[in-house]
């Protein structure tokens, strides 16, 4: 969508190519009705002629009328670089989404660009630990249904506080670094905290996720024999069954041929 500046100077310019084309046509019929209206007075085709002309001029003036209003207001100032490229990821990331790969191409992009905004971090090994538990949930998640799926809903909700804490350690080891000697204790001391928060938020989705492997790995026991490998077992012991009668009869044959 184009900004408020850029709408103005489209909307200008075709007020100004429209004016001057109905001045064009205003010109034309009028020259016209001027010379083919008969001195003896005007008929209906001339009435036609002049009533075009007319009509063609009253509009011409109106958009000239226009077109000095809109330019006589000031027009909105540019776009903030900033926010201008703002807007152009904001216009490219929906143009994706609306690609039937698109969401999972974003998702993608978006794990690539966190993994490498927390490089050289404390956060980072916690992140990849926790990007590698939430793969494995994800690859579970359409097959937890029932009483396991409260716990998918929680598992989505800590997923993203705990890749946003991580986030939040890795901005605080970035201005202990910067900070003066005398404001370090207290940052030291919060980036401790934050970092034990985050290693006990990503062991506990660990063990979520080894809980709901160890659900659907219940969930899916049967108590007797699969009914499909007992169908398939009874089938080769008739095929078995079969073989061996024909095989008889065969030999039974080759023993009652006469010599």
């Amino acid at each position: 969508m184009a900004d408020e500046r850029t709408r103005y100077f489209r909307r200008l310019d075709r007020l100004r190519r429209s004016a001057r084309r109905w001045s064009v046509l205003a010109g034309g019929l009028g020259g016209a009705t001027a010379v083919l209206t008969p001195y003896a007075g005007l008929g209906l085709p001339d009435a036609a002629w002049a009533a075009g002309a007319g009509g063609a001029v009253a509009l011409t003036a109106w958009r000239w009328i226009d077109l000095r209003a809109l330019a006589a207001r000031p027009a909105p100032p540019p776009l903030d670089p900033a926010e201008a490229a703002a807007r152009s990821r904001a216009r490219l990331v929906a143009a994706v989404e609306r690609l039937p790969v698109g969401p999972g191409v974003l998702a993608e992009v978006r794990r690539v660009r966190s993994r490498v905004a927390l490089r050289g971090t404390s956060a980072a090994q916690p992140w990849a630990r926790l990007d590698r538990a939430s793969l494995t949930l994800a690859g579970m998640t359409g097959r937890l249904t029932g009483l396991a799926e409260p716990a998918v809903r929680e598992a989505a909700a800590a997923d993203r506080s705990l890749r946003d804490l991580a986030d939040r350690v890795a901005s605080v080891e970035r201005a202990l670094r910067l900070a003066p000697p005398d404001a370090r204790p207290p940052l030291t001391e919060a980036h401790r905290a934050l970092t034990g928060q985050l290693e006990a938020g990503v062991s506990a989705y660990e063990r979520l996720v080894v809980a709901a492997a160890g659900y659907l790995a219940e969930d899916y026991r049967p108590d007797a024999a699969d009914p499909a490998a007992t169908r398939l077992t009874e089938a080769t012991d008739l095929l078995h069954g079969v073989a061996a009668a024909l095989a008889e009869l065969r030999s039974g044959g080759a023993q009652v041929r006469p010599t």
